[in-house]
C-alpha cells in the first residue's frame, strides 16, 4: 500500500470508529437558519480599533475528522463580517506554510487540523499525500515547514489553535514549547463547568465571572504543558470528571491560555469539540478577543504562570 492510500484508508477507519463510539452532542449540518442565528449572536464590533487584519485559517486534517471544521470556517466568516475587523482566507494545502505565503498574514488559525498517529506530524502527512518524494526527502521537507512556521511566529506572527489542532506537531518538543503543550488524552464527552482563572483578565471579559457550562471533551496535556510557560485563561476541575484513565496529576487542568513566543503571540482554546457552543454569544466574543490578541491589537497580560500559583 502506498503512503497516500495508507492515509486515506486510515482516515476512513477513524471515521467509522469515531462514529461508532460517539458520546457527545449530535452533529448537525450548516443551514441558513443556523448561520442567521450565529449572525444574531456575533459581536458587532471589535474591542480595539485597528486595521483589518488578514487571517489564514488552515483546515486540512489527515487524522481524526472533527465535524465542526466547516462550522468553524462559517463562524469565522460571520465574525469577520459582523465586526469588520478581519479578512479570512481558508487554506488546505501545504503551500500555506511557505515563507512567502505566511508573510501575507497577520495570524494563522489552526482549525482542528489534526494529523494522523502515531507520528502526529501534520507537515509530514501533507507532504506524504501530495508528493512523490521519498521518505528522507519528506522528513527533511516537513522539518523545514515546521521551521518556517516557528520562525513566522517568533518573528511576530500570531497563532490561534482551536481544540484538537493542539496535536499539529504533537511529538515535537520545540513545537510544544511554542503552543504551550501537547495533547495527551481525553475521557468521554461530558457536561463540565469551565471557569475563568482571573475574571478581570481582558481575554475572559466576555464571560460573566461564572464561566460557562457545556458538553465537551475534557482535554489533558503533556510535554511542555507542565512547564506552565503560558498565561492561563480557563480551567476545569479534574475531580469532577468521569472516565479519566488515571488519577489526574493536579486538581485542575487549564483548557485555554495565551503565551508569547519570541515576538509572536499564541492563543489556545480547547472548547469546543461541538459546534453548539457557537450559540453562546460570550464564546463568540471570546474568539474575537483572542483574534485581536494574536494580531497584537488587544493588549493583555501574557506572562507565564508563576511557580507559586502552579497547581500541585
Amino acid at each position: 500500500m502506498n503512503i497516500r492510500a495508507y492515509f486515506l484508508s486510515a482516515a476512513a477507519l477513524i471515521l467509522i470508529v469515531s462514529g461508532a463510539n460517539a458520546q457527545g452532542l449530535e452533529e448537525f449540518k450548516i443551514t441558513p437558519e443556523w448561520t442567521s442565528k450565529i449572525e444574531s449572536f456575533a459581536p458587532k464590533t471589535i474591542r480595539v480599533k485597528a486595521p483589518v487584519r488578514k487571517i489564514m485559517m488552515f483546515s486540512q486534517h489527515t487524522g481524526f475528522y472533527h465535524w465542526t471544521i466547516p462550522h468553524n470556517i462559517e463562524m469565522f466568516k460571520i465574525l469577520a463580517q459582523t465586526t469588520g475587523g478581519f479578512e479570512i482566507t481558508n487554506f488546505r494545502d501545504i503551500s500555506a506554510f511557505d515563507k512567502e505565503t505566511l508573510k501575507k498574514f497577520d495570524a494563522v488559525v489552526f482549525n482542528n487540523c489534526n494529523p494522523s498517529g502515531p507520528k502526529r506530524d501534520l507537515f509530514y502527512d501533507l507532504l506524504s499525500i501530495n508528493t512523490s518524494l521519498d521518505e528522507t526527502d519528506i522528513t527533511q521537507a516537513a522539518q523545514q515547514y515546521e521551521k518556517n512556521f516557528m520562525d513566522y511566529i517568533e518573528g511576530g506572527g500570531g497563532l490561534m489553535i482551536l481544540h484538537g489542532a493542539i496535536t499539529v506537531q504533537n511529538n515535537s518538543m520545540p513545537f510544544s514549547k511554542l503552543t504551550g503543550g501537547s495533547f495527551d488524552y481525553h475521557p468521554k464527552q461530558q457536561r463540565m463547568h469551565v471557569k475563568e482563572v482571573d475574571s478581570e483578565h481582558p481575554l475572559v471579559q466576555a464571560f460573566d465571572g461564572n464561566g460557562f457550562t457545556h458538553v465537551d471533551e475534557p482535554y489533558f496535556f503533556k510535554n511542555a504543558y507542565f512547564e506552565y510557560d503560558f498565561h492561563p485563561l480557563l480551567y476545569i476541575d479534574t475531580g469532577t470528571l468521569e472516565g479519566t484513565k488515571e488519577k489526574p496529576k493536579s486538581p485542575i487542568t487549564y483548557v485555554s491560555w495565551i503565551k508569547r513566543y519570541g515576538k509572536g503571540r499564541v492563543f489556545y482554546t480547547s472548547p469546543s469539540h461541538n459546534a453548539q457552543i457557537m450559540e453562546n454569544p460570550e464564546f463568540l466574543q471570546f474568539i474575537v478577543d483572542g483574534l485581536q490578541y494574536v494580531t497584537g491589537d488587544l493588549k493583555a497580560d501574557d506572562s507565564p504562570l508563576p511557580a507559586s500559583k502552579r497547581p500541585n
